[in-house]
């Protein structure tokens, strides 16, 4: 994305209410049809009293310049592949530039769910899924699951 335009924040809009609607906590923009480097992600934000509050994050053009050596596992999920899960093993910490709505630079600094999401997402801008980090075997059970799923989807 070269200019925000009016057209790119109605996608991220639009895409950020998909996302909601879904319920997922992130959503990067060739998932819905749409091949612009662009992500919507809320996490949320715990306030003083432990309560989570809405924090929606749009980014355009997300580049990670650091991934941490500590690796962390973590189950994940993904809207591509609904209704599939599994432990997923990534860095601990990232920090990624990118411009947000205004085309202001931005960098941020995450780690724990927020830090896995922004990893996911930007594996989705460069065609990777989840379930590409699992090991052959694990990738293969899921993947033979969905190919059943379709198959009995389709006998209806």
């Amino acid at each position: 994305v070269k200019v925000v335009t009016n057209d790119i924040i109605s996608v991220l809009n639009d895409m950020a209410e998909t996302m909601y609607d879904a319920p997922g906590i992130g959503l990067a923009a060739n998932q819905v049809g749409i091949l612009k480097r662009l992500i919507v992600m809320d996490c949320g934000l715990k306030t003083d009293d432990d309560h989570l509050e809405p924090n929606p994050i749009k980014m355009i053009n997300p580049e990670i310049t650091f991934l941490s050596k500590n690796f962390n596992e973590r189950e994940e999920g993904c809207l591509s592949i609904p209704g599939h899960h599994a432990i997923v093993k990534r860095p601990d910490k990232v920090i990624v530039n990118y411009r947000d709505e205004n085309f202001k630079q931005k960098e941020l600094e995450a780690d724990d769910l927020l830090g896995v999401c922004i990893q996911h997402e930007i594996d989705h801008l460069n065609g990777i899924l989840f379930i590409d980090h699992l090991s052959r075997i694990k990738k293969e059970m899921i993947l033979k699951k969905i190919k059943k799923e379709n198959l009995n989807e389709n006998r209806s």
